[in-house]
């Protein structure tokens, strides 16, 4: 009886993918059939569901084919299933304990395949699995709840943001972190916010609070994992978008070449057609789809104030912290960088510095990068000077080694950077002396706090170190001290480029006329705005109110006159209020000169002929820079790129370390042939034709001929035939070079040649 009930069992598994195909094909036919199927997986169902632990291996093979059949074909008799997808909810939720394996994997891929059929919902399935996900101990099925989870949140965003399933789900994973702040489930929270993040389906402020809660956790792990996300989050991002970028470039020239070298067939044929079908759709997607504005982590916290002191007070002022030292140091990076990005005001992280100050201490650089980036112009000095001292006397002195008397100089120019008035004359001075040591590292971290001071404050600096033009500026007048709290006024980057080039050029014309190059004149300022907007294609205006530009005359008074006579000269009260008004507009020009505001930004329209010339110039700027100069100059361009260093680029220990780090074993050799690429200029225009042409067959995909393949060929591995060749009688050199022969008139060993 039980062979006749397991050869019947067979039979019905074999039929399920016939049933399922004829299914497909005409579904009101083969309504009777899924119907006795469905029955069937109906009872199988209900005699797990008695007995879960105890069922046999026969009944559970049969069930999960049974659900793999009626998954398929759902969509096909809705009335019938409407039951089937709660009851595999049901029976996963239940029982995902005792299940066996592959059921489980089973019931799993079903409610997905579901899912991709719209019988349920996203916010159905995740509410389903996620839990799960929390609560399982199979590490197998956590990894599976794990990629489909993520699967399905991609798919449900990837014509257009799902804003209603984002938001259940960030919600979710929000009141994961905070129900429990000890618990390490938080990490699943941690780990679906960082992915969807790094794929940038989740880009908003919502998805950042949950990783601030992760942040303000108790579990070491949630807390690191939150942390690093802030600190390395949007670099993942960065590299991800690069590889895609990567991948998605299909190079349709090189596989055509391919195609015509190889033997044709048709499955090159589909391949080069697939190929530009696939150039074309994304070229197409590209135009069509927006451009994201990928906002960092960083700058979407909701009051970054309030953040940065829980975070200090929690894990770093707290002696009840369990975080070991290199975790604590992920922390204090994370609320330096933060205290830095917004300007932030925390007097007490200053003095959390004081203990860690020592050459002793372990990972001591990390401390100092922090401790720079932590500075910014609104720190007040006096809070920063005994740090910087202290520096100056743990670090830089005679005694230290030159590793140890670099970083301290690094780091004090880091600082100095961000707050130059946290320096006083006295020290600067006897720091600036090293310049003359004979080290590499600390002559050069010397010159670099040198050349930083020369540039913002060289009256702190003795009249020899001031250098030429510094000196001058100070007698001119145009370097003057820096005040505590001072901003820089907003410009036009590159605006004082553009001003210089039309006051060149205007002198030009004048003299080209004969005229005095010093005079201005006013026409010809007109006459150039003119030309500029000539040029200038723009589409015109729907509206019929648009009636073209409007003459406005700024610099003249309107004057409202309740008297009907306008002949009437103005009175002298008049005269005199609109000749104050003039000494004041007067005065504020000047002051706007004075605070290093263009005068060409504050009095003109930039005409598109002039940024087309302002793109060129700031080019041209960028290429200059680059170009090897005096050694004077050089130290001059890198202080100013360490004082323009964006600020959301983070500070690392190794910036502090400087030369000291690829020297005496720290970097390995890949590394330092790395970085004196870097510092080499591009040699391109240099190489010679046969290289430029090695490189453009190679970039083409295009192969070698035989004779350059015989160069490179081992002198060993051509030497036995050689020697055989000069052993060859006639009779069998004959037979060869007829071979040869024929050879070439066929077009080679397999013909290809027509």
């Amino acid at each position: 009886m039980g062979k006749r009930k397991l050869g019947a069992l067979e039979k019905v598994e074999a039929d399920l993918p016939n049933l399922q195909q004829k299914i497909r094909r005409d579904p009101p036919s083969y309504v009777e059939d899924f119907r006795a199927q469905y029955y069937q997986y109906e009872s199988h169902r209900e005699i797990f569901m008695a007995a879960p632990s105890s069922s046999t291996e026969a009944g559970i093979i049969s069930l999960r084919d049974l659900i793999d059949f009626i998954s398929h074909v759902a969509d096909c008799y809705p009335d019938i299933t409407k039951e089937f997808p709660q009851q595999l909810i049901e029976m996963l939720t239940q029982h995902h304990t005792v299940l066996e394996p592959e059921l489980r994997e089973k019931i799993v891929g079903s409610l997905v395949l579901l899912r991709k059929k719209d019988i349920i919902d996203s916010i159905t399935l995740l509410h389903t699995l996620f839990p799960i996900l929390v609560s399982t101990p199979s590490k197998t099925l956590r990894e599976l709840l794990y990629q489909k989870i993520i699967s399905d949140l991609r798919a449900s965003n990837a014509k257009a943001q799902n804003h209603k399933l984002n938001r259940t789900m960030q919600t979710v994973l929000y009141n994961l972190v905070t129900s429990d702040r000890t618990s390490s489930k938080g990490l699943w929270a941690v780990k679906i916010t960082r992915e969807l993040w790094k794929r940038q389906i989740w880009t908003e402020a919502k998805a950042v609070e949950v990783m601030k809660e992760a942040c303000l956790a108790d579990n070491e792990k949630v807390i690191v994992g939150g942390v690093r996300f802030f600190l390395g989050g949007d670099k993942e991002r960065e590299e991800m978008e690069d590889e895609s970028s990567d991948d998605d470039v299909i190079d349709v020239g090189r596989v055509k070449h391919q195609l015509g070298i190889n033997k044709k067939k048709r499955k090159k044929v589909r391949q080069v057609e697939k190929a530009i079908a696939t150039v074309k759709k994304k070229e197409r997607k590209k135009k069509q789809q927006p451009h994201i504005l990928n906002f960092s982590a960083l700058h979407l916290l909701h009051d970054s104030q309030g953040f940065v002191e829980n975070l200090f007070s929690k894990h770093l002022q707290n002696t009840k912290s369990k975080l070991n030292l290199e975790q604590r140091l992920l922390v204090l990076q994370l609320v330096s960088r933060l205290v830095g990005l917004h300007k932030l005001i925390l007097m007490q992280l200053y003095s959390y510095f004081q203990k860690f100050l020592t050459p002793k201490q372990p990972s001591v650089t990390s401390f100092l990068a922090s401790l720079a980036q932590s500075t910014h112009n609104l720190v007040p000095p006096d809070v920063i000077e005994p740090l910087v001292q202290k520096i100056a006397n743990e670090f830089v002195s005679e005694a230290s080694a030159a590793e140890v008397a670099s970083a301290g100089l690094n780091a004090i120019r880091e600082i100095c950077v961000r707050q130059p008035l946290a320096m006083n004359e006295t020290l600067l001075q006897d720091l600036v002396m090293y310049r003359k040591s004979k080290d590499k590292g600390v002559m050069m971290a010397a010159k670099g706090l040198l050349a930083l001071y020369r540039d913002v404050g060289p009256e702190m600096l003795r009249t020899r170190d001031r250098g030429k033009e510094a000196a001058m500026g100070l007698r001119s007048g145009e370097k003057k001290p820096i005040r505590f709290g001072e901003e820089a006024p907003g410009e036009i980057e590159g605006i004082e480029l553009l001003e210089k080039w039309k006051e060149e050029e205007r002198r030009k014309k004048r003299l080209e006329k004969g005229l005095p190059s010093d005079a201005e004149d006013e026409d010809e300022e007109d006459e150039d705005e003119v030309a500029g907007w000539a040029n200038w294609d723009v589409e015109e205006d729907d509206s019929d109110d648009s009636g073209g530009w409007i003459d406005v005359q700024s610099d003249v008074e309107i004057e409202i006159s309740d008297s009907d006579d306008d002949d009437e000269p103005p009175s002298k009260k008049a005269k005199q209020e609109t000749d104050d008004d003039k000494a004041d507009g007067e005065q504020k020009e000047e002051g706007k000169e004075e605070k290093g505001i263009s005068k060409l930004a504050t009095t003109r329209i930039l005409t598109p002929a002039d940024l087309a010339k302002l793109h060129e110039l700031r080019s041209q700027a960028a290429v200059a820079a680059h170009l090897p100069g005096s050694k004077s100059k050089r130290i001059q361009q890198a202080a100013q790129t360490h004082a323009s260093r964006h600020i959301d680029d983070p500070l690392t220990a190794a910036e502090i370390e400087g030369l000291a780090a690829l020297s005496k074993g720290k970097a390995t050799k890949e590394e330092k042939i790395a970085h004196a690429k870097e510092m080499k200029t591009d040699r391109e225009e240099f190489k010679s034709k046969a290289a430029r042409k090695k490189q453009r067959k190679e970039e083409q995909g295009k192969s070698t001929t035989n004779r350059e393949k015989a160069r490179k060929k081992n002198f060993l591995m051509t030497l036995g035939k050689a020697k055989k060749k000069g052993k060859r009688s006639l009779v069998e050199t004959r037979r060869v070079l007829k071979a040869h022969h024929e050879r070439q008139k066929r077009g080679g060993k397999l013909g290809n040649y027509r």
